[in-house]
């Protein structure tokens, strides 16, 4: 089947090694045989602005929402980035790649107990590729190559290619393409925005917002003999809390990350009952300015603003208090499609000499009329976005501009992001996989992605995003991408600070949770389980 040739083909791919704090390494699987029941206690950081995982793209809806709901294909426990089905029991590509197969597992119950069948895929993915007025979708420029979707029969689904796109298997592996009931977004097409109703092994109980979310086992569950927990119990929990939390036991586990003090502080408190992960991370932190505001419409101001920023130094000390570490360009650092240190030299803001680097900055300032600039800098009210937004604050007074830092809770980010009302902001972006569709969307045009939040238009990068998305031959593929790099950073529309490094910490009790280089993957808890307390 090509499911197997897919696999082998991506083996070699996007897999890079974890270093290892402690006993648990990143691909290695759980010593003994799972245990059922028990409640897993864990943490997040903050509240979801919606339960919409089409409409989001945040941690916060992720680490609560993905257990409920089932994708058509995921990564492989254990073996990432391999590819294997979710709903989808095997599927194949056409010769040409214009066409996509996907067969369903069969009696697959919605947790209304209803039968999903290819029509609820059908559905979704039309809701992500054209959503209906009033709802919206960050999935929507991932789908721009699809043309048409089929349904023959119930268990099978067809989609059709309007031409060739070399990531479209990252698409569809995506945990944010959760498979919705079709009848349901008939009768509300944003109904998912507050409601939960899916596939996936664990059925809603209740939002407390402020406080807890709270899933129950599926008995109905399409895959036999999961999930392993009795449920699970998502408390909503300020980053510090966490530290103690954990490290008291009074949960179990947070999934998205620590600093390194964080680590261990905790590792101090758990000793024996402690387990790290770490890994680099496919997230990095970005300074977005608002094309649409003077003087950020200037690509004079905006490449002074970059060029002030010394993201050498900054990685040098940043990475010792918090998750920010390497630097890097619009992909991940160490990667197959990124850029060298050397060859990054050469992008304004890169290069290595602070003074010289300044120097222009003051000129393009000067020469913009923005010699005593100021603005506010929207950001999070959380770490490590805190901390970066200190950093560019500082890097910025070093050449004579004044940023005030305006924290906000996360909705209230989000909603900013979205609407325009900002000057600049520390920004963010996550992807799933190195492939670099999904990684250079967010610099594209505002009228072609929503994610792309610095609202600018910019042809030649969508000229050039286009071309990089349907070249198969991987080395000129990547000099497609290193073209899109170097315009990306001469325009500055937006630009990288630094990208984040990953560490996990779990009390040991948490086995069968995979580690990874993103952590919007292996959220769905079917493969987690609880070893019994030490006696």
């Amino acid at each position: 089947m090509a499911e197997d040739t897919h696999h082998l083909s991506r083996r070699a791919m996007l897999a890079m090694p974890a270093l290892v704090y402690g006993t648990a390494a990143l691909g290695q699987t759980p010593a003994g045989e799972p245990q059922r029941g028990g409640t897993l206690q864990y943490a997040v950081a903050a509240e979801p602005p919606t339960y919409d995982l089409h409409q989001t793209g945040t941690f916060a809806v992720m680490h609560r929402v993905a257990p409920h709901y089932s994708t058509l294909l995921q990564y492989e426990q254990f073996n990432y980035p391999n590819i294997v089905g979710d709903l989808a029991q095997s599927w194949e590509a056409a010769p040409d790649q214009l066409t996509y197969t996907f067969r369903l597992h069969p009696n697959v119950r919605f947790h209304d107990g209803t039968i999903l069948t290819s029509e609820d895929v059908r559905a979704s993915y039309a809701r992500m590729i054209a959503p209906p007025e009033g709802v919206t979708s960050n999935r929507q420029p991932a789908f721009g190559q699809i043309g048409a979707i089929e349904t023959p029969d119930p268990l099978t689904v067809v989609f059709k290619m309007k031409r060739v796109d070399a990531s479209i298997m990252d698409t569809f592996v995506s945990p944010w393409n959760s498979i919705f009931s079709a009848a349901r977004l008939r009768a509300e097409p944003n109904w998912p925005a507050r409601n939960i109703m899916g596939t996936g092994p664990f059925r809603f109980v209740e939002h407390v917002a402020g406080s807890h979310w709270v899933g129950q086992k599926f008995d109905g569950y399409f895959k036999q003999g999961k999930p392993y927990l009795d449920g699970f119990r998502a408390i909503t929990m300020a980053p510090s809390a966490m530290v103690n939390a954990l490290s008291g036991r009074q949960i179990l586990a947070e999934f998205r990350g620590f600093t390194p003090v964080e680590r261990d502080r905790i590792m101090r408190g758990l000793g024996a009952d402690g387990r790290t992960f770490e890994s680099s991370w496919m997230l990095h932190m970005l300074l977005s300015f608002n094309n649409e505001k003077p003087p950020f419409d200037d690509v004079r101001v905006r490449r002074a603003l970059s060029l002030a920023l010394d993201r050498w130094g900054g990685s040098t000390s940043l990475s010792r208090i918090s998750q920010l570490g390497a630097v890097g360009g619009m992909v991940r650092p160490g990667s197959e499609w990124s850029s060298t240190p050397a060859e990054m030299e050469r992008w304004p803001g890169y290069g290595r000499d602070m003074a010289a680097n300044r120097a222009e900055a003051r000129r393009l300032l000067r020469e913009a009329g923005q010699e005593n600039l100021s603005f506010t800098l929207m950001n999070r009210n959380h770490q490590p976005y805190v901390t970066a937004g200190i950093f560019v604050i500082d890097q910025l007074r070093q050449i004579g501009v004044r940023a005030e830092h305006q924290q906000v809770e996360l909705a209230s980010w989000y909603a900013n992001q979205g609407s325009g009302g900002f000057e600049a902001m520390i920004d963010s972006f996550t992807q799933l996989s190195d492939d670099p569709t999904n990684v250079l969307v967010k610099y594209i045009s505002k009228d072609r992605a929503g994610v792309a939040t610095a609202r600018a238009i910019d042809r030649e990068l969508d000229r050039l995003f286009d071309a990089q998305a349907q070249e198969i031959d991987k080395a000129k593929r990547k000099q497609l991408v290193g073209k899109f790099e170097d315009r990306a950073f001469e325009q500055a529309h937006l630009v990288p600070i630094l990208w984040f490094q990953r560490l996990v910490v779990l009390n040991r009790r948490v086995q069968g949770w995979t580690m990874s280089p993103t952590h919007m993957i292996y959220q769905d808890l079917a493969d987690v389980w609880l070893a019994p307390e030490r006696g």
